[in-house]
């Protein structure tokens, strides 16, 4: 699908052992509350679902794979119960693909950018094109990265996760975030990477689900806290984003 789809949605679709969930926004694949909540159900529901063996998660478009937290919406929030509901979204999504005894494999297609990079971090194996920029830019906002930063962390270590924390209005190349570990491959184009995923995704069909659910756990090991740690994490990001600095800075970046 294009770039310039106008409707918001999440889609799954299941074939050959294989489940497709899909996710679109019309600005640059943001998210909403609506969209996060539909994500982490897909989400969940796959990981029940017999007839799938791996899970693909993707978006639409070929520039933006996710451009984060809605705007729209965190200009709109009111207090810290409504800030806490809508951060809560992506912990619900994190931990849902934590929980998920599937393998999840991400196809990065384009920019990630702060609720972005926590998806691509909370892959079991992502897959991205050359043009696939990482920034964690909460800070310029006001906030931080504090719902998505165990999941990155785990991924690229500390030091990596605070510089892409404190230098947040700076953009790192695919390059970097391979050798970070955020990405398992880089491609030059988006052909490349589909074949890439496709084979990939054919072979964990076929492979024994029983083995493929153990491995998961002993690779998310020591995560067990995370239910209760991304929710305090939600709960922070839910009273700082009602700041006049979050407002203010929110309202110049959607004037660009």
């Amino acid at each position: 699908m294009s770039e310039t789809t106008t409707e918001a949605y999440v889609i799954s679709e299941t074939h050959a052992g294989i489940t497709t969930i899909e996710f679109s926004h019309p600005q640059s694949n943001s998210m909403p509350a609506k969209q996060l909540e539909k994500l982490a159900h897909e989400i969940h529901f796959a990981g029940t679902h017999n007839e799938t063996k791996v899970i693909v998660i993707k978006s639409s478009g070929d520039k933006t794979f996710c451009a984060g937290a809605s705007f729209d919406e965190l200009t709109q929030i009111q207090n810290e119960k409504e800030g806490e509901a809508f951060f809560t979204g992506f912990a619900n999504v994190i931990n849902n693909m934590r929980r998920c005894p599937k393998f999840i494999i991400v196809r990065i297609q384009g920019k990630c950018v702060g609720g972005g990079v926590g998806i691509a971090a909370a892959a079991d194996y992502a897959i991205a094109v050359t043009s696939a920029d990482v920034k964690l830019s909460e800070l310029a906002v006001g906030i931080g990265p504090f719902v998505v930063g165990p999941a990155v962390e785990r991924k690229i270590g500390t030091s990596a996760f605070s510089a892409l924390a404190i230098d947040a209005t700076s953009w790192r190349n695919s390059e970097w975030a391979k050798k970070k570990g955020l990405f398992a491959e880089v491609h030059e184009n988006i052909e490349n990477m589909d074949e890439s995923i496709k084979r990939l995704a054919n072979t964990l069909a076929h492979s024994n689900p029983q083995a493929m659910t153990e491995l998961k756990k002993v690779f998310w090991k020591g995560t067990e806290n995370w239910d209760t740690l991304l929710h305090e994490r939600a709960l922070i990001s839910g009273k700082l984003i009602l700041s006049e600095f979050s407002k203010n800075a929110i309202n110049q970046f959607k004037a660009k």
